[in-house]
């Protein structure tokens, strides 16, 4: 793939439908560059002035603001209403050099079906950080509507900026970022970065005062990644700093998509999720512990849980039709689960 073949890579995928889900390709060397890839397809309107770009189709809508605060230091706010479902797959020109960090933090709110016809509104929220050249598959879900925040930072700013009065683990932060190519999902890992966010959304959507507010959002970006990088050392993954293949991530996406799929249902099992993916048992659970810090097991669980949370929280169901909801095969078990997960048991949540 490259910049001069892109329109023709373009016309060819831009909202293919595979697996279930349009495509959405873009490019992302550097921030400027995705931005170009994106301004110049067919379905986006490009206000340069407001530094706002706008899509607005059949399939989704889209409104991303971005603001270059600083050599090497960008920023941007993605604001989503999906009508279909989505994959976003970045892509890279090999024959131009790339040294941008990604970090993106993310709140999506979907739809989840309840029996009496009505729906019931469902929290996801998570991380991902990536390093140069590494593609990455980003799925979003039918009906479901959010905001996420990316930061772009380029080497050098990061070398300059990542002090220890800032970053308390900035060594080992460093040596994190000095490896290979690199994708990394955590999920709801910080509560304040909730706050942050809120605050992030209001100053990028303030477009006639971008001069007077690049200062706070400045501010507030750093907050975020400074949030991000002090609850990430829980597990082995920084220090472990594995480098897969985009074609192993790409995968892994694929997994993660096929278990989110089938949440409801116990959890389907390391040899399906493989053969549906097209690779070995062996090799997908050892990527996607690399990239999620779960075996897929374990994901499956986690994600299972923090549903049923939101179904006592937000629901009328009977505990009884949560345990059944969430693919757990009986109450006593689902509660055992839920409270060595949560601390309590379902009954004391609601009550």
């Amino acid at each position: 793939m490259t910049t001069n073949n892109w329109p023709k890579h373009v016309q060819k995928y831009l909202f293919l439908l595979k697996d279930g889900f349009f495509q959405f390709p873009y490019l992302f060397n550097s921030p400027q560059i995705m931005l170009d890839s994106i301004a110049k397809l067919p379905i986006t309107k490009h206000y340069p002035t407001k530094q706002i770009l706008i899509i607005n189709t059949s399939l989704s809508k889209a409104r991303i603001y971005y603001r270059e605060i600083e050599e090497g230091f960008w920023f941007f706010g993605f604001f989503l209403n999906l009508k279909e479902n989505i994959v976003a797959l970045s892509k890279y020109d090999k024959s131009i050099f790339s040294d941008y960090y990604l970090l993106t933090f993310s709140l999506f709110e979907y739809k989840f079906p309840l029996k009496n016809g009505e729906v019931l509104t469902i929290d996801s929220i998570c991380w991902t950080f990536s390093k140069p050249n590494t593609e990455i598959s980003s799925y979003f879900y039918k009906e479901s509507n959010g905001k996420f925040f990316s930061i772009a930072l380029k080497k050098d700013w990061v070398k300059k900026n990542f002090t220890s009065k800032v970053f308390k683990e900035r060594k080992a932060i460093l040596q994190f970022l000095n490896g290979k190519r690199g994708s990394y999902t955590w999920l709801d890992i910080s509560v304040k970065a909730h706050q942050i966010a809120a605050d992030l959304s209001v100053i990028i959507k303030q477009t006639d005062k971008m001069e007077s507010t690049n200062s706070i959002l400045k501010k507030n970006s750093m907050k975020l990644i400074a949030e991000f990088f002090s609850n990430v050392f829980n597990d082995s993954r920084i220090e472990d700093n594995i480098s897969l293949s985009n074609l192993d991530y790409h995968n892994v996406a694929k997994a993660e998509r096929i278990i989110l799929q089938n949440l409801h249902l116990p959890f389907i099992g390391i040899d399906f999720i493989a053969k549906e993916v097209n690779t070995s048992p062996t090799k997908l659970k050892a990527n996607f512990k690399a990239v999620f810090g779960f075996s897929m097991l374990q994901y499956h669980k986690e994600k299972n849980l923090v549903l049923a949370m939101q179904l006592i929280e937000k629901s009328d169901f009977h505990i009884q039709e949560i345990a059944v909801i969430t693919g757990h095969d009986s109450a006593g078990r689902f509660a055992s689960s839920f409270k060595k997960r949560f601390g309590k048991l379902p009954s004391q949540v609601r009550f």
